[in-house]
């Protein structure tokens, strides 16, 4: 959203295309419905498994979804005659949809942690066409002690200020926009952790999920479906997340340690290396009790390792240039 955001301020055209189901009304700009459009819905909590996650990447993102959104995009390029086409760089079909028809294309990476990508394709040979695929320009959002750009060029998506106000600390829990419905009770063994604890909540639980669900909570604890991070965050003093790669950039840019619990895709990644770089703890999100994640909240506040750690990522975030800088790399392609 930054970069394309920028994009139009530079006096860009900007549309987006995906399934209708997975883009919010936040998006705002124009949107080409492709793909199969399939409405989340609920799934029980699995044991995580790096490996099911690997082969079912390979299946879905480098197989059938690939498929379908290279003949989607195509016709939508077609269509709309682009200039140059911009994807994540799971989105393998825009990437031959562009190469197919002879038009620049960049990809953004999404993965912080960066080998979830890398380990999925390199367990079983590709498909020749996805194996050949070489994007013009490769741009990353993560700082480079998060991710290893490679030859990728960082950018900034968010720089994080804080207005804390005195008091209890306040805990920022979300479980992200698809794996909230994956996550059977652990919305509520986490609250019941965070109910034992002096710190006020904010919890975000997905469009898909009412609030109501959870049953009464305290004052200090509130629960929506959607909030903007930009506003919780810079009144927080932790986060517990999945690992999801937007939550734990989020929480590093306004240098906050993390109570991890990854479920899934490259959460279990993220979390590792997370952990390697001191800015947070990982609890196993089948087994973890109330008591645990109490722990593991208290332990990331009172333990100023963390804090120190997650401000280092921070300020390195903080150093990389803005959206804008990416816009002109882009600008070079067409």
């Amino acid at each position: 959203m930054p970069l394309a955001r920028a994009a139009e301020a530079a006096g860009h055209t900007v549309a987006f295309t995906g399934r209708r189901s997975a883009v919010g009304p936040e998006v705002g700009s124009v949107l080409y419905p492709t793909g199969t459009d399939r409405p989340p819905k609920r799934q029980p909590l699995r044991v995580v498994s790096v490996e099911r996650e690997l082969r079912e990447f390979r299946d879905g993102f480098a197989g059938w979804i690939a498929r379908e959104r290279a003949v989607a995009v195509h016709d939508l390029c077609l269509e709309w005659r682009p200039d140059l086409v911009v994807c994540d760089e799971t989105d393998f079909g825009s990437m031959v949809a562009a190469e197919r028809l002879g038009l620049p294309h960049a990809t953004v990476l999404v993965s912080a942690a960066g080998s979830f990508v890398h380990r999925a394709l390199a367990a079983e040979p590709a498909d020749p066409e996805l194996a050949g695929l070489s994007p013009d320009l490769v741009l990353s959002p993560f700082p480079p002690s998060l991710r290893d750009p490679g030859a990728a060029h960082c950018f900034r998506t968010v720089t994080g200020a804080h207005s804390r106000a005195d008091g209890p600390p306040t805990v920022y829990f979300t479980l992200g926009t698809v794996f909230n419905l994956e996550s059977g009770d652990l919305f509520a063994r986490v609250l019941a952790g965070l109910r034992d604890l002096d710190v006020d909540v904010v919890a975000t639980v997905g469009r898909q999920i009412d609030p109501e669900e959870l049953g009464p909570q305290p004052d200090r604890i509130r629960i929506e479906r959607y909030l903007p991070q930009s506003a919780v965050l810079p009144r927080c003093s932790a986060v517990v997340s999945h690992a999801g790669s937007g939550s734990v950039l989020g929480a590093l840019a306004y240098g906050l340690p993390s109570v991890l619990l990854p479920m899934g895709a490259d959460q279990p990644l993220n979390a590792a290396r997370c952990e390697e770089l001191g800015v947070a703890r990982t609890l196993d999100a089948v087994r973890a009790t109330p008591g645990d994640v109490a722990d593991a909240v208290s332990s990331v506040l009172s333990d100023p390792s963390y804090r120190t750690s997650a401000e280092r990522v921070r300020d390195e975030i903080r150093g990389l240039r803005g959206p804008e800088h990416a816009v002109r790399l882009l600008e070079g392609l067409v």
